[in-house]
């Protein structure tokens, strides 16, 4: 069965993909991606350190330059339940909270100023899409 990025929405979890629908789903995202100026990241992680873990695995993917944590954010290791992890390439920085009732997976939101209709909001991805 083939995965769009269309069929994600609305998804509270990022659904379980074989390697063709993973294949399908980058090859869709790419172009998507390299439109956008700059993005805003959500993870939705079962812990703060497996947040961290696909925030960095997706920047090392794409050539992304790594977000520093906010001040108010604490460690992933401090975050043993549900996290939600917001970054922001536009600020440079990540805020990482618990948060419980969430789902699992990764949402990416592209900008672009310039030509609005580039922009939109891909996801729930699996964690591990780009790892």
């Amino acid at each position: 069965m083939s995965m769009s990025l269309a069929d994600l929405r609305g998804l509270r979890s990022a659904p379980q993909l074989d390697p063709s629908q993973r294949d399908s789903l980058k090859a869709e995202l790419e172009p998507r991606l390299a439109a956008c100026d700059w993005f805003t990241i959500g993870v939705m992680a079962s812990t703060g350190a497996e947040a961290i873990e696909a925030l960095r695995a997706l920047e090392a993917a794409l050539g992304w330059p790594p977000l520093e944590a906010d001040p108010a954010s604490p460690s992933g290791s401090a975050v043993q339940e549900s996290a939600f992890l917001k970054g922001n390439q536009n600020t440079g920085r990540y805020l990482l909270r618990p948060e419980n009732g969430l789902g699992q997976g990764l949402l990416i939101t592209g900008h672009c100023p310039g030509d609005p209709g580039a922009e939109d909001t891909w996801g729930p991805l699996p964690l591990d899409l780009f790892g």
